[in-house]
């Protein structure tokens, strides 16, 4: 193990909790292992630690892979929130890591974090990389790559790119993948507090799955 990774496996296993922990994995779906720590615990322990003790940036991709090799989930999420502690180093060849994330242990949890937080951050920095990486992601087979290709721009309010919104919505429209379905919904609901009246006609133009329309319109119909 990465003598980084030794003080923070240490601190995890102090707090572990046995009934929390089978009760985390069961809502998981039985996919990881857990140390039944509170998201209270666990984000002031991993505050605590990288605010005291940060890896030199060249050793980021081993952590990490290391990270993701052991079987507690809290592991997984110790990783990004280091990967967003060292954001102001990140060079434009990390984006293999953060796709290296996406693709191992994948689930909504990791994926969600690392495409509206890390990778929307990493577009941001790095605009010449969108087309070709999100192109491929959404032309992929893979629904996690899908997913990120829709949400990344998650929080991007008036900044979004509403012509790639369109381009990588529109060709997964009639998935029967739920976390596709969802995905559409989500993006269109957090941009219609920014344009309504595009998501609006978007939505009326455009036959998308029930589940991502009562999402996109989430917010529109609290605000009638």
């Amino acid at each position: 193990m990465h003598p980084y990774i030794l003080p923070i496996a240490k601190s995890f296993k102090q707090y572990a909790q046995t009934e929390k922990a089978a009760g985390a994995k069961a809502y998981m779906r039985n996919q990881f292992e857990y140390f039944g720590l509170t998201a209270p615990v666990r984000q002031s322990i991993s505050k605590t630690y990288l605010k005291e003790s940060l890896p030199v940036y060249t050793d980021l991709g081993i952590i990490i892979k290391e990270l993701w090799d052991l079987p507690q989930r809290e592991f997984q999420y110790f990783g990004l929130d280091l990967i967003a502690a060292l954001k102001k180093q990140w060079t434009p060849e990390i984006i293999d890591l953060l796709e290296f994330i996406i693709l191992q242990k994948s689930w909504w949890d990791t994926v969600d974090f690392t495409a509206s937080n890390l990778i929307g951050h990493y577009f941001k920095l790095f605009p010449a990389q969108i087309i070709n990486k999100t192109g491929k992601w959404n032309r992929s087979d893979n629904l996690w790559l899908q997913r990120t290709s829709i949400l990344f721009q998650l929080k991007y309010k008036n900044d979004t790119d509403i012509l790639l919104l369109s381009r990588y919505i529109l060709p997964l429209t009639a998935s029967k993948e739920f976390f596709i379905q969802k995905a559409i919904g989500w993006a269109l609901r957090e941009y219609s507090k920014s344009n309504p009246g595009w998501v609006t006609e978007f939505v009326n133009q455009n036959k998308l799955a029930p589940l991502s329309k009562r999402e996109a319109l989430k917010s529109l119909q609290r605000n009638t």
